[in-house]
């Protein structure tokens, strides 16, 4: 299904390297705003700023892809020291193309975290490649933020226990 992402976790923080190497994920596509950091917040927080500096010493690839302006995402990606996709037309494939294109790493050892339904899940979709949810850092309040969310409201995953 469109709407089903491979895998649900609460936060980006809560994903371990040791994960993505049990599932065989080299390399990382990587949504911007409330996944890595708060909409139009120019830096990441200190646990997410951990989880980055954790998975680039383990080596592995990340390249963010995000709808946003380049604007928007050169200055925060030039900050982490990562390549990136702005106006990535998701949940169309391009942008996911182009970012596997650069990592030069099979599809099938690649996946992209995002926090939309419709955007993130749906475009991992287009492009055959595995989809990460993760919930909204926080929640936008812009009209057509809003709109989106109720939208997707009724295709969320359930959240992920927790110390089960």
């Amino acid at each position: 299904m469109l709407h089903k992402p491979d895998y649900v976790f609460d936060s980006i923080a809560d994903i371990s390297p040791e994960f993505f190497e049990k599932e065989g994920i080299e390399a990382l596509i990587l949504d911007l705003d409330n996944t890595l950091t708060t909409h139009n917040n120019p830096v990441p927080d200190a646990a997410r700023l951990k989880w980055f500096e954790n998975m680039k010493s383990r080596g592995f690839e990340m390249i963010i892809v995000s709808n946003n302006h380049p604007e928007r995402v050169k200055p925060f990606a030039e900050f982490l020291g990562l390549d990136f996709v702005p106006d990535g037309g998701k949940p169309l494939p391009r942008g996911y193309n182009e970012a596997c294109r650069r990592l030069g790493i099979p599809k099938k050892k690649i996946a992209a975290v995002g926090d939309q339904i419709f955007t993130d899940v749906m475009g991992c979709r287009a492009a055959g490649i595995r989809s990460i949810f993760v919930f909204p850092i926080e929640y936008e309040t812009g009209f057509w933020f809003r709109v989106k969310r109720t939208l997707e409201k009724p295709l969320l995953p359930k959240r992920p226990q927790r110390g089960g």
